[in-house]
């Protein structure tokens, strides 16, 4: 059989709607972008069982190659069709909602939209380009009063995101969009990068309707759909991932961030309801192999207890590395968020049912009592502070970060930098805080109360199914 890289329907890749203002010019650069679409075809892998070959290397090459070359291609026709509507669109004394407003960012060059937000003359009513002065945060941008998205500063933000939208359909990750003051970076779905801005759009667009910013959710959503493997995990970067940005990521819970807006899309339920049954359709595929993934990627310890480490390899679904102070391990913090999403499946599967109750013993099983973590001045550490553990018989419960793979035993590192670490990546492991670099000592999240939620929210779960 042969199994596409990604479960995204050809149809998807294609303008999905007639746009609005209608005119010839518009159809053209549809034209051209559906054809660019079908034109630059994904790698298929021809193996049975849906995972890469065993002539790794040589996959990841040609896959990489050709993840190269699409964008390249439909970057050039993005251009193309652009220039056709442009050289097309002079005024007319008729039809005055003939005039473009530009398209997706998603099919714009990288790390640009290519509207750079709809300011073309003759755009529906009320989706002119945003003038107003941005005041609020981005990192607040989804936090906003329902009225705030029907607003010119709601618009004058979108047109941002737009602007920093990737040909690929997705976003730079740690990137202020409240300005264009910051460098254009590749695609990612680390630190919330490409749901957040989805779910943006998706609010700006439910509140005025305005079709650049449906066009540029939709292909991010696309973006989502691309970027997972057949295995059904996500790579931490897309397209052409390297080293461990290749891994299926759980850290700071990327997939799982990506499976709980794809959710959304398949339901229909706002601020994601600007897709159509196709794409609730693929959508609702991808988030059930999502699931597949994270069930096959569990860590299946003794006394019946499970876990999953931070990142997991993409082929085999064994615990990787990332940087090299983040082991492969059992992880307290994103074990913790996957477990949740697991238990807001209704109704669960004796898998996922046994996923959850593994992982909720072993969250009891490794709780740390009679402890604290505390940030304390000290002149004589490099960053001028030390974050030290200190006895309270009186402390709640913590987890660590990193929990030895065999023995589930914290475990710490520092930078590994040195060239010892090129044949043993636990060259710089140690079993306590204190015996690492204070670099990384204050500088990294290695104790949290990550599953005490999990553990709460477990006991009326565990009620609801008994």
């Amino acid at each position: 059989m042969t199994v596409p890289l990604s479960g995204a329907p050809d149809e998807l890749r294609a303008v999905r709607a007639e746009p609005p203002w209608g005119s010839t010019p518009w159809r053209a650069h549809s034209l051209i972008v559906a054809l660019a679409s079908r034109i630059t075809p994904k790698l298929a892998w021809v193996d049975g069982t849906g995972k890469q070959p065993a002539d790794r290397p040589t996959g990841l090459r040609c896959r990489r190659w050709m993840s190269t070359l699409r964008p390249v291609v439909f970057g050039f026709a993005l251009a193309l069709s652009f220039a056709v509507a442009a050289c097309s669109s002079m005024p007319r004394s008729v039809d005055s909602e003939t005039a473009g407003t530009g398209s997706t960012g998603a099919q714009a060059t990288t790390g640009g939209s290519s509207g750079s937000g709809g300011s073309g003359a003759g755009v529906p009513a009320g989706c002119e380009l945003g003038t107003s002065a941005i005041s609020i945060a981005w990192d607040a941008a989804n936090e906003q009063p329902a009225a705030f998205y029907a607003t010119s500063e709601a618009r004058a933000l979108a047109d941002n995101v737009l602007y920093y939208q990737n040909a690929d359909g997705g976003w730079p990750k740690n990137t202020d969009m409240a300005s264009r003051a910051q460098a254009k970076a590749g695609s990612t779905i680390d630190n919330r990068a490409t749901t957040t801005q989805i779910e943006f759009l998706g609010r700006v667009y439910a509140a005025n309707g305005c079709p650049q910013y449906r066009d540029a959710a939709l292909a991010g959503v696309t973006f989502l759909l691309d970027a997972q493997y057949e295995n059904g995990g996500w790579p931490q970067e897309y397209p052409n991932p390297e080293g461990y940005h290749a891994h299926i990521t759980f850290n700071d819970d990327a997939m799982i961030h990506v499976m709980q807006v794809l959710r959304a899309v398949a339901e229909g339920a706002p601020p994601y309801t600007f897709g159509d049954e196709a794409l609730a359709s693929a959508a609702a595929t991808a988030v059930q192999k999502g699931i597949d993934c994270i069930l096959g990627c569990q860590i299946e310890m003794d006394d019946g207890h499970r876990g999953w480490c931070a990142q997991h390899d993409e082929v085999t679904l064994e615990p990787a590395q990332a940087r090299t102070y983040e082991l492969p391990s059992v992880s307290g913090s994103e074990g913790a968020r996957v477990a949740r999403f697991l238990m807001t499946i209704d109704p669960p599967s004796a898998e996922i049912r046994a996923a959850v109750e593994g992982a909720m013993a072993w969250f009891e099983a490794v709780q740390l009592t009679g402890i604290r973590v505390e940030t304390v001045a000290d002149a004589s550490q490099p960053s001028g502070e030390d974050r030290v553990v200190v006895e309270d018989p009186d402390a709640p419960p913590l987890w660590a970060r990193f929990y030895e793979l065999g023995t589930n035993l914290p475990i710490f590192s520092s930078r590994c930098e040195v060239a010892e670490c090129e044949d043993d990546p636990f060259f710089m492991r140690r079993y306590s805080l204190a015996e690492i670099e204070n670099e990384r000592r204050v500088g990294y999240a290695w104790y949290g109360n990550w599953p005490a939620a999990a553990l709460a929210e477990y006991q009326a779960w565990k009620q609801k199914y008994p």
